[in-house]
């Protein structure tokens, strides 16, 4: 039984990771002013529309932030943690779901972002000059977080130490904040 359990574990947390993953960068692009004509955000809009365009009738974006996507990505990873305490054979409650939903979103926001700074790291190094339509979405995902350690940090020899700062904050993040969630919420459903 552990082997099926695994094995539906990953499919779990593959299907609903790429579902949330998707709210996210709806919300995230929205976010950061990306332009709509990129092919990339094109496709991001097409896929979350059928969804968020209802819903975004009740959740009006406040400011810059899609309420609307940031709920889907939630419910997603909620459902997410409910099917995961299935499997496992944890009881099941919202006092569990809830915080469990939020600390797996956390994570995945956390990990996206881990991501999209290391590629952006690698393609300063191996030409930025590229003109796929990925490369200026990407810096541009990235930049609220870089922005404020540009300013802040030296560059030494020119060498930009502001993506080393902002992952190492991205992994101490994960420690501080979404594992002790994962294990309030674990303590929750075992109360």
């Amino acid at each position: 039984m552990n082997h099926l359990a695994n094995a539906a574990s990953l499919l779990i947390d593959i299907f609903f990771g790429l579902a949330a993953v998707l709210f996210v960068l709806r919300l995230a692009l929205q976010w950061v002013g990306a332009p709509f004509h990129n092919p990339l955000c094109q496709a991001i809009y097409r896929m979350s529309n059928p969804v968020l365009m209802p819903l975004r009738r009740v959740l009006k974006p406040w400011r810059k932030i899609d309420l609307a996507a940031a709920l889907v990505a939630y419910l997603v990873m909620c459902g997410k943690a409910a099917l995961m305490l299935a499997i496992w054979s944890l009881p099941l409650g919202m006092a569990a779901i809830a915080p469990l939903g939020l600390a797996e979103l956390l994570g995945l926001v956390i990990t996206l972002w881990f991501w999209l700074i290391l590629i952006v790291v690698i393609l300063s190094w191996v030409g930025r000059g590229a003109s796929h339509p990925a490369i200026p979405l990407l810096i541009r995902l990235t930049e609220p977080l870089l922005a404020p350690f540009r300013r802040l940090l030296p560059k030494p020899g020119g060498i930009d130490l502001s993506p080393m700062l902002v992952v190492l904050l991205l992994l101490l993040a994960r420690i501080l904040i979404v594992a002790p969630l994962q294990e309030l919420a674990l303590g929750l459903s075992q109360a």
